[in-house]
């Protein structure tokens, strides 16, 4: 790979990183409009393939989306640094936030409270682009069965992959000109990403549990990357449930008799603490996996500026480094499916069922957001649906980059904060 050769594509993924507000979801609207509107790399039908395939591993959904955008394009390499420009302005962010910490976040939030209207206007941008991709009537009332569904039960991180696998089985019920076999190149896996997961994996673990054990008076770093490489390993369903297991881990947990009694420097965050990056994360561009770094500074903030750094940076690459490892050992895999009728079917309709996900993910992420502003004022939920629907419009419409759209409503978030 000539890393020149990508360098267009390196800075399209930093601009997309500090302006991906909104989570997967919103994040995948987001990608359609830079990816395959603008600059071509890929397109919708392969950019929908490559989602539905993130949706069903465990890590960082829109991380391994845009990961795997960078590895098919250029391997493993460019696949690396297409990580490391997503990820770095939201740790950074997070890292400052780990030294600047108040309980009393409110104030701050105010300055982004339109980026949440915006991340939704560009998921409709994107819902109704995917939507063209749904040909038949088959797939259409497939569509609705599964947004409804995924609707009713957004909040359980098990209705994501349930929902593709059963959209999975509905691929047998529609009817399309596309049961020819491709005929491509088998594609190998590279079994020493697999490797490099396993050693990690059983490092992180050893590592930890022996210095639990004998108390080692460094062991913060220890006990902070295997937390977070397992959490990365095994966590289905996005931020949405990587916050609560965080949640208990480093706020719950601490609390209780056994650990007070004989884990007494386990790691410790105070509730107001963690609710603040919890809400914060939300407010920044890139991965909401960043909340990782504000843990892992506030892990080490007792000790020197620099080893706080590095507790930001251990945690950081420990969360994100599995979700690299499965999804680009597995993907090879995924795409020597479709060479078979039968696997072709079965992804046509997990792709049918993403197109559901996401309306579904319109509807609820709207009726979350503007829930609190029903006792509010009025002029409220007008500003909220005007600026949804101005982003909607402009993506629609003109050729706005999406940095700029999420810089006027920063302004506006700041206009609103200074008046």
């Amino acid at each position: 790979m000539s890393p020149i050769r990508h360098i267009p594509f390196l800075k399209a993924v930093f601009f997309y990183s500090i302006s991906a507000f909104g989570g997967p979801q919103a994040h995948l609207g987001m990608m359609t409009n830079s990816f395959t509107e603008k600059r071509k790399d890929l397109t919708e039908k392969e950019l929908i393939d490559i989602y539905s395939f993130c949706q069903l591993l465990p890590g960082a959904t829109s991380t391994q989306t845009l990961t795997l955008i960078g590895y098919k394009r250029g391997g493993i390499l460019l696949a690396l640094l297409t990580l490391a420009i997503w990820m770095m302005p939201a740790v950074l962010l997070m890292t400052l936030l780990s030294f600047f910490v108040s309980g009393d976040s409110e104030n701050i939030l105010q300055i982004f409270r339109h980026l949440q209207p915006m991340a939704l206007g560009f998921l409709a941008f994107a819902s109704l682009k995917t939507f063209r991709l749904v040909h038949t009537l088959r797939q259409q009332i497939i569509v609705a069965i599964v947004a409804t569904i995924t609707f009713l039960f957004f909040k359980s991180p098990w209705v994501f992959p349930i929902m593709m696998i059963l959209g999975s089985l509905s691929g047998f019920i529609i009817k399309e000109d596309q049961d020819a076999p491709v005929n491509e190149k088998k594609r190998k896996l590279n079994w020493s990403l697999f490797a490099f997961f396993t050693f990690f994996f059983l490092l992180a673990a050893t590592l930890s549990e022996t210095a639990r054990k004998q108390d080692w008076p460094n062991r913060t770093p220890y006990n902070l990357f295997e937390n977070m490489y397992r959490f990365g390993s095994f966590v289905l369903g996005g931020a949405d449930v990587l916050i609560p297991v965080m949640y208990e881990q480093y706020v719950v947990r601490p609390e209780t008799e056994r650990v007070r009694t004989n884990n007494q420097n386990a790691i410790r965050i105070e509730r107001e603490t963690f609710l603040t990056a919890a809400g914060v994360v939300r407010a920044v561009p890139g991965p909401a996996f960043s909340i990782s770094a504000f843990v892992g500074g506030i892990a080490m903030q007792h000790k020197h500026p620099a080893q706080q750094i590095m507790g930001a940076v251990i945690a950081a690459v420990g969360i994100f480094l599995p979700s690299f490892l499965i999804g680009v050992f597995f993907f090879p895999f995924w795409e020597n499916l479709h060479r078979y009728k039968l696997a072709k079917r079965l992804m046509l309709g997990i792709n049918t069922a993403v197109v559901g996900i996401m309306f579904a993910s319109i509807f609820f992420l709207t009726k979350d957001t503007i829930a609190p502003l029903q006792n509010a004022r009025i002029v409220d939920a007008v500003i909220f649906f005007s600026v949804m629907s101005a982003t909607f419009f402009l993506l629609r419409l003109t050729k706005i980059a999406p940095p700029f759209i999420a810089l006027g409503c920063l302004l506006l978030g700041l206009l609103d904060y200074w008046v």
